[in-house]
Order: C-alpha cells, then structure tokens, then sequence
C-alpha cells in the first residue's frame, strides 16, 4: 500500500522505486528479526520441556519413595505395637506371680509397678514419636493428599 501511495503521489520514478525498496529491506529485516525471536523461542520451548519431563521424573520418583517410606513406617508402628503389647503382658504376669516380687529387687519392682501403672503404650509414645514431625494436624506430605493421577498437569 505504501509503495501504491509513493507512486501516486509523484515524483521521479527512480525517487519511488528507491522508496519502494527501502519498504521491502525494512520489511524483510523485520522478517528476519521476527523468524530469529521465532526460533530463540522454540529453543526455549525445548529447554522448558525437557526441564519439566526431567521434574516429572523427579516427583514419580519422590511419590514413590514416599509410598515405600509410608509402608516402612505403618510396618514399624504395627511391630512396635505388637511388641508393647508383648512387654505389657510380660509386665502383667509378673506382677501377679507371687515367685515374680520374691525373684525381683525392689528397685525392679518398683519400676515394674510403675511401668504396670501406667500404660507402656503411652510411656513409650513419647520415644515412638519423634518431637520434630507434627501428627496433631494434618501433614504437608500426608500419603492422602498425594495425588497420582495427571488430572492436575492437564489444567
């Protein structure tokens, strides 16, 4: 349209194909400008792809060792239970045994008693429980919150 324009306007013919060829090396730079941001965004793309399927890799892998984690833990917790139960009822027996106290010192016997007093389960919690993981309130990592289907990627 600019080169129609330059034409109709007048002048020498040689001024409007001077004119006219200036439009066309404005434009095709352009062109080119615009194809090299074209392919420095592909390359981009590229990058940003094969980062993402790298952090995909990653979080399966973190998913996973989170479940076995979970497993190992749930494991632990029941053998320690069965475990403190077993004790208890060892603590139980001998204290009812009447051969039980006489075999006994009276410092075992009292730590015995005391340990029969209370309940073992809620005298080792302290140790099954790490001070540093909060199990009041509902953990960042909780194996219910991990979701592992792709819903989420699709968005």
């Amino acid at each position: 349209e600019q080169g129609l324009q330059l034409l109709e306007v007048g002048g020498s013919v040689e001024e409007d194909y001077i004119r006219i060829a200036r439009c066309f090396e404005a434009t095709r730079q352009r062109c080119c400008r615009l194809e090299q941001d074209g392919r420095r965004a592909r390359e981009q793309l590229a990058r940003v792809e094969a980062e993402r399927a790298a952090l995909e890799v990653k979080l399966k892998h973190a998913r996973n060792q989170v479940e076995v984690e979970m497993k190992k833990r749930h494991r632990a917790e029941a053998k320690l239970e069965k475990q403190e139960r077993k004790l208890q009822l060892v603590l139980e027996l001998l204290m009812q045994e009447p051969w039980g106290n006489e075999a006994l010192s009276r410092e075992q016997c009292s730590v015995l008693s005391a340990l029969a007093g209370r309940h073992l389960g809620a005298a080792l919690v302290s140790v099954r429980r790490s001070s540093a993981v909060d199990e009041s309130c509902q953990s960042l990592l909780s194996h219910s919150d991990i979701s592992y289907d792709r819903t989420e990627d699709d968005v």
